[in-house]
């Protein structure tokens, strides 16, 4: 069975930090490309960062370049979204997918649950 489950959501002040995890199991990890998805209420579901295990390629939405950072732990099968300088607009439903292709704008097979991140300002 296929999991994706994220954590690491919470509420943060403008300007601070935190990690998002997405740990993974039941596919091969090296096989597919990971991307950090958001949602904010009323707005479109938005691509935010994806890595491709195998080769350590990464991609980021203009939007977090600079301000977020996507690493992978081969080892333990999961991912982490460093986000730092957040701003109220980052706030949203983070998801973690998977996907064979490593971009943004791929429809991606597998999705978690999502965790909540919203930043005050």
């Amino acid at each position: 069975e296929v999991q994706l489950v994220e954590s690491g959501g919470g509420l943060v002040q403008a300007g601070g930090s935190l990690r998002l995890s997405c740990a993974a199991s039941g596919f091969t990890f090296d096989d597919y490309a990971i991307g950090w998805f958001r949602q904010a209420p009323g707005k479109e579901r938005e691509g935010v960062s994806c890595i491709m295990s195998s080769d350590g390629m990464t991609h980021y939405a203009d939007s977090v370049k600079g301000r977020f950072t996507i690493t992978s732990d081969n080892a333990k099968n999961t991912v982490y979204l460093q986000m730092n300088s957040l701003k109220p607009e980052d706030t949203a439903v983070y998801y973690c997918a998977a996907g064979l292709i490593p971009t943004l704008d791929y429809e991606y097979d597998y999705w978690g649950q999502g965790t909540q991140v919203t930043v005050s300002s």
